[in-house]
């Protein structure tokens, strides 16, 4: 018997490392538990709890996902005459073994038959489950459409379906993307329209829907025919019934296990989730932000697998009469794999715990009724810290976990040589899989552009000072803390340089910019981690060492004030090739 969380180190190190007491406490404050078999008795006992669900995860991971793996992506899913899809035969047995060991409702509350389990332990789960199969992560991992309708339904369908969601009898989906409105979700065209009995039904067509096929369906709708951007939208949500049908089933680089589909609607009924107009604006962005998180930790999963081939292959691998690993270029390439694997994971874990700080932070000033006065303005001011943070790191975590997945898998088939090409090893699976990373739940691009606001609004300055005011006892850490100051200097040097020029060009410098101000932040990550593990240290150094002079390049390209992209696009770019 394996386990994907035992045999993780850093997983495990970072259980510890990270102030899960904190968070439990957050979570556990004002439980919705109802008649609940189990409640923690108290901080330690629900932090005990967490790691013994883990280990539960990494256990099914291991010993039943992982060994399915390839033959789902070898033989996928089935689109039936009817409008339906048949879930391959291994995929539903994942999902029954997942139901049996009652995973299916992570973050839900007692009350609904969940495990209450606060969203960093959800992301450990889900980078654990992407391992073993990442295409399975996108139906384990739509939980947060659950999450959703905890949040802003009304109690007779929250009543209603989550306790089916806990129960692993249904899956959901996220129905947001549209034929013509891809990332420009204001542009939904979908329409809703209430009957003459106040049924609210649903017109109209949706593209790339992950899960598509499931029983719950979200869907993202023009309610206001009259409104034409993002305030003309509502949320809603139906079932899948006969007047919801999956026209297409999209033959895919990789995923093969997770059905996207196109599905059309025919005056579906459905109902209102929340209130009208809300449905882009606050429904789907808060939504679309734990979906970014869930992303990062497929990504997190991915890289992690596609790590472990490549160093059992350089291991075993003898060439020109010693294992591969030992020579330089190879050493080089895995050590690089490794660090850019723990550095991802330290970002995605980090913006996983300030997410839950956050989120129980409003659950108990909007459900609390009773607080002191001065505790209210307290969580007041807390909150709007939490969410400055939070609007930074999170499109930082989906854009750095992602790219770095693409770039780690792509390195592991460059370990196993003209092997890692092949389909007798998983290499090959591995990259087609985390191509898909940097485009779904927003594609790199976008995630920039949400970042570089908070890097050039002063939420990047104040968070790295936040982090320059630990002291280490250690020189050579209070050495690198030191060049990370002068590292946060240069950006902010070079934030300020931006700013100055015509708008365009904050964008044009967005990628170098979120890309140095990651460099700092993750360095920090790194260095508190290294003041408590001697291993970590040397991934530290390392991390520091070798970006620091990235950072460097970065800010001088910016400063440099360079705009032929945009000046001279029609010239760099030639001119528009004919379709042969």
């Amino acid at each position: 018997m394996g386990n994907f969380f035992l045999d993780n180190e850093d997983i495990r190190f970072l259980f510890d490392h990270l102030d899960l007491r904190e968070v439990a406490a957050a979570q556990e404050a004002y439980a919705l538990n109802g008649d609940a078999d189990y409640v923690p008795a108290d901080v330690d006992d629900a932090v005990d709890n967490y790691r013994r669900v883990l280990e539960i995860v990494g256990q099914v991971a291991a010993d039943v996902i992982a060994p399915h793996a390839e033959t789902v992506d070898r033989e996928g899913n089935t689109l039936n005459e009817d409008g339906t899809v048949t879930l391959h035969p291994l995929v539903r047995e994942n999902l029954r073994r997942m139901a049996q060991a009652d995973l299916m409702g992570f973050t839900l509350p007692r009350k609904y038959g969940g495990l209450n389990c606060p969203n960093i332990i959800y992301t450990m789960a889900t980078e654990i489950v992407s391992r073993a199969d990442a295409s399975f992560m996108n139906l384990f991992g739509l939980q947060g459409i659950a999450e959703t309708i905890n949040a802003f339904a009304d109690d007779g369908i929250k009543d209603e379906v989550l306790p089916r969601f806990a129960r692993g009898e249904v899956t959901g989906a996220m129905v947001l993307t549209e034929p013509d409105a891809g990332s420009d979700l204001q542009a939904v065209r979908l329409r809703a329209y209430q009957d003459e009995q106040g049924v609210w039904r649903l017109n109209g067509v949706k593209r790339f829907i992950t899960n598509g096929c499931g029983e719950i369906l979200l869907v993202l709708a023009r309610s206001e025919p009259e409104i034409h951007d993002g305030r003309g939208l509502s949320l809603f949500i139906t079932e899948r019934c006969e007047s919801v049908r999956v026209r297409h089933l999209e033959q895919k680089l990789g995923i093969h296990g997770s059905p996207t589909c196109e599905l059309v609607f025919e005056d579906t009924p459905a109902r209102l989730i929340g209130e009208r107009q809300r449905g882009l604006i606050t429904y789907v962005m808060a939504l679309m932000n734990g979906a970014r998180v869930g992303v990062a930790a497929q990504s997190l999963g991915i890289a992690e697998a596609a790590f472990r081939l490549a160093r059992i292959y350089a291991h075993t691998r003898r060439q020109f009469g010693v294992a591969i690993e030992r020579l330089p270029a190879v050493a080089e390439l895995v050590t690089e794999m490794k660090i850019a694997v723990e550095a991802a994971r330290a970002l995605t874990y980090e913006t996983s715990r300030i997410c839950d700080l956050e989120n129980n932070n409003l659950r108990i000033l909007e459900t609390v009724k009773d607080l002191p006065a001065e505790e209210q303005k307290r969580r007041k001011q807390l909150s709007r810290t939490l969410k400055r943070i939070n609007g930074m790191l999170t499109p930082m975590s989906k854009y750095y976990a992602s790219e770095m997945c693409v770039q780690v898998s792509n390195d592991a088939i460059q370990v196993l040589g003209g092997s890692g090409y092949m389909k007798d090893y998983a290499a090959e699976r591995y990259l087609r899989d985390a191509r898909i990373t940097t485009i779904y739940e927003g594609t790199s691009q976008l995630q920039i552009v949400a970042a570089v606001r908070g890097v050039a609004s002063g939420s990047f300055e104040s968070y790295a000072a936040d982090h320059e005011n630990r002291a280490y006892e250690d020189p050579q850490l209070e050495e690198l803390k030191q060049r990370l100051i002068e590292a946060r200097r240069r950006i902010q040097e070079a934030v300020q340089f931006a700013k100055a020029q015509p708008t365009t060009f904050l964008d044009l410098a967005g990628r170098r910019l979120v890309d140095s101000a990651i460099i700092v932040i993750v360095g920090h990550f790194l260095l508190g981690q290294a003041a408590a593990n001697d291993r970590k240290r040397r991934v530290a150094r390392r991390f520091i060492d070798t970006r620091l002079p990235m950072l460097e390049m970065y800010c001088r390209q910016i400063l440099g004030g360079d705009t032929s992209p945009l000046d001279d696009y029609d010239v760099l770019a030639g001119p528009v090739p004919s379709v042969a």
